[in-house]
């Protein structure tokens, strides 16, 4: 396994809609999905794309990490080829999201609470499921990575868009409590 180039926004790569995977099971896409994973874990990402890669085609691998999950899901590193995401119900949640092609910066993003999705996984089995919440959350940011879509395209208010540092200091604790005591 290797460590693989993250493509960054700006590459025409990350803008196009990426190819069906003709054969999920073919030696090339098993080296590509744990070339991905070992990235992602890397990188200390919980999602890749494909086309984050370089590769335009029809697959992402995500984890959800201990503690995130609704009521203490965790998901293992998870390959989904040729996915297909439905949202679940009309429900929207806006939530911060970040993304490996375009560091140090975060967002405020609406996206369905809940959604079902299918595809096949590396080994060519059927996966057919529904998420809602963070696992929802990933789900649909990495497949909007096959359709060409960055996450800065669905920030609906840009004040709740920024750089890491200047959003986690406008949200840091104050020098002082409520009552004006200082800390």
């Amino acid at each position: 396994m290797s460590l693989l180039k993250i493509a960054r926004m700006g590459h025409p790569v990350l803008l196009g809609r990426a190819d069906p995977v003709a054969d999920p099971e073919a030696p090339e896409i098993r080296r590509l999905v744990a070339d991905m994973i070992e990235t992602m874990l890397d990188a200390g990402g919980v999602g890749l794309a494909a086309p984050q890669v370089h590769v335009p085609l029809r697959l992402f691998v995500f984890h959800l990490p201990p503690g995130r999950g609704a009521e203490g899901l965790t998901i293992a590193p998870t390959a989904v080829i040729n996915p297909k995401i439905v949202p679940d119900g009309e429900a929207m949640e806006l939530g911060w999201e970040g993304c490996l092609s375009i560091p140090g910066l975060r967002g405020a993003v609406p996206r369905h609470a809940k959604v079902g999705y299918g595809g096949v996984d590396a080994r060519g089995e059927p996966i057919k499921a529904f998420a809602e919440g963070f696992h929802a959350r990933i789900l649909q940011h990495e497949n909007d990575h096959l359709n060409g879509v960055l996450y800065p395209m669905r920030v609906s208010d840009f004040r709740l868009f920024g750089f890491d540092e200047e959003l986690a200091r406008r949200q840091a604790p104050t020098a002082e409590s409520d009552t004006g005591e200082p800390r």
